[in-house]
């Protein structure tokens, strides 16, 4: 199978528009579906996930009795303003693809049908869901599903450079609000100004984030803490009645998450009690339980078996009891960037990969 049938393969997912959120997810889902029944899977799923359990869609095909699963994400993030064309268009130099998605993880897709063009597995599932970039929606409906029954291990497809993820961060984002009267600035003496307030909250979170540099594993220390958004205020000679911060970390394998929420509430409330604190996403960090069947699977078809520094659906799929490692085409460093690509290298050496996969695996 040449690369220039994943590289058609990657032009097409990439057409189809799955931003997260506003994307068409049922779509491309549909579309795969019917490449997955043309590549001789046993039993091909079209699933919609509800709005009351998340959004998004997924794609389930089973080949034999599924022991394995190769599971990537259709959705991307929302088109960066730096695109200097259309990121729905595929552009191809020959030597790589650029286009949304092609990286994180439309590549991976493509390399997977193509080997499904080489080997024919048995006893693996292949699972591509939406819903990753925002809240994981998706994988989670398809674990609380018949149709992953008897899993026991999982690819996660991510840009991995090449190399298998046995451990990752994970990632918990913060939201602090705080009300207050508002009112004309003439009186700005005499009134709380939650703006302010918040704004000082973020400046004492991030100092606590400093703090935590150099500590935790040699390969993953500190909490890579973000200040992400400061919102509020509607114009100069108006005090504020509302402020919302944002922020996020990255806490490492084994970090005491309840003590950093502990010393994120204790900053906010030492400034105003009445600041409300809430944490909409809370996704673990991520360590394989035994690596060692990987190591046998994947052997030297990577190039090592390494931390990574972002948070991945592997942390889901433990949580449910499937041990997984993380491995896919592509650099994570064009992940979210504007002109996001793979190269056909890359493509090349995926499709290898998971065909050896298809291959030996029984």
């Amino acid at each position: 199978m040449s690369t220039d049938t994943c590289a058609s393969l990657l032009t097409r997912l990439i057409g189809f528009p799955t931003e997260n959120p506003g994307g068409d997810e049922l779509a491309l889902c549909a579309w795969l579906g019917g490449e997955l029944r043309g590549r001789g899977a046993d039993e091909v799923e079209v699933v919609e996930v509800p709005r009351a359990v998340g959004r998004g869609a997924y794609v389930h095909a089973r080949f034999g009795r599924p022991r394995l699963l190769l599971n990537a994400h259709v959705d991307t993030v929302p088109a960066q303003a730096g695109w200097r064309g259309d990121p729905f268009t595929a552009v191809d130099d020959g030597a790589r693809i650029t286009g949304l998605g092609a990286a994180d993880t439309k590549g991976a897709i493509a390399a997977a049908l193509c080997a499904l063009e080489r080997a024919r597995p048995d006893g693996i599932a292949l699972l591509f869901s939406g819903d990753e970039e925002k809240g994981g929606s998706c994988v989670r409906a398809f674990l609380a599903s018949p149709r992953a029954a008897g899993i026991e291990r999982a690819l996660v497809c991510e840009p991995t450079s090449r190399a298998a993820g046995t451990r990752h961060r994970g990632v918990r984002c913060y939201q602090l609000d705080l009300g207050g009267p508002g009112g004309h600035s003439s009186a700005a003496d005499t009134m709380v100004n939650p703006l302010a307030l918040l704004a000082r909250a973020a400046a004492a979170i991030d100092d606590l984030g400093r703090r935590h540099r150099g500590q935790g594993p040699a390969d993953m220390p500190g909490l890579q803490l973000n200040i992400a958004r400061l919102d509020g205020g509607v114009a100069f000679n108006v005090v504020p009645d509302r402020a919302q911060l944002i922020l996020s970390v990255r806490p490492p394998p084994g970090f005491a998450v309840a003590a950093l929420d502990a010393e994120v509430d204790a900053v906010a409330h030492a400034l105003d009690p009445a600041i409300v604190v809430t944490r909409p996403i809370q996704h673990a960090p991520f360590a394989t339980r035994d690596d060692q069947p990987f190591r046998a699977l994947l052997g030297g078809h990577v190039g090592g078996f390494v931390p990574l520094q972002f948070w991945t659906e592997a942390a889901v799929l433990a949580e449910a009891g499937i041990d997984a490692v993380v491995v896919g085409p592509g650099d994570i460093s064009q992940a979210h960037a504007a002109g996001e690509t793979v190269t056909h290298a890359d493509l090349a050496w995926a499709t290898d990969l998971f065909a050896h996969v298809f291959e030996t695996w029984r």
